[in-house]
């Protein structure tokens, strides 16, 4: 896949993006980072994390306290550490591409008013986020 949906936390309605748990980041992809956990920081502060699932498939992932991009990622399970990392984010993901939302029931409210009709209310597993995000798949 060629685009890159994003990752941001709400809280009660705000318009604006709250920082994130830059530990809890790290706690959860460093297990799946695949490069030397040296150059997980670039110079500008931001965490680069290239990450393999079990079944093979990747992303690249780049975090900033107030939102997390995720770049190019594939098929399978690198869905389910992106869901993972959603949900103890307590986190939404945001398709810039079709500009929607996919979230758990627990952080609909949070959104700006203006995303929550539209939104995507899910149970944060890989399979349903990737079928969120990509649709159903073809057998």
């Amino acid at each position: 896949m060629s685009w890159s949906p994003l990752i941001y936390k709400f809280v009660d309605g705000g318009e604006v993006p709250v920082p994130l748990d830059m530990a809890l980041v790290r706690a959860v992809l460093e297990p799946h980072h695949v490069e030397d956990p040296q150059l997980t920081v670039a110079e500008d502060g931001t965490l680069q994390f290239w990450i393999r699932a079990s079944d093979g498939s990747e992303a690249e992932l780049f975090a900033h306290e107030n939102g997390i991009l995720v770049s190019r990622p594939q098929a399978d399970g690198v869905f389910g550490i992106i869901a993972e990392l959603v949900s103890r984010l307590g986190a939404v993901i945001i398709d810039p591409s079709e500009g929607g939302v996919v979230c758990r029931a627990e952080e609909h409210a949070h959104l700006p008013a203006g995303m929550r009709d539209d939104a995507i209310v899910i149970e944060m597993t890989g399979e349903a986020v990737e079928t969120a995000l990509t649709g159903p798949r073809r057998p």
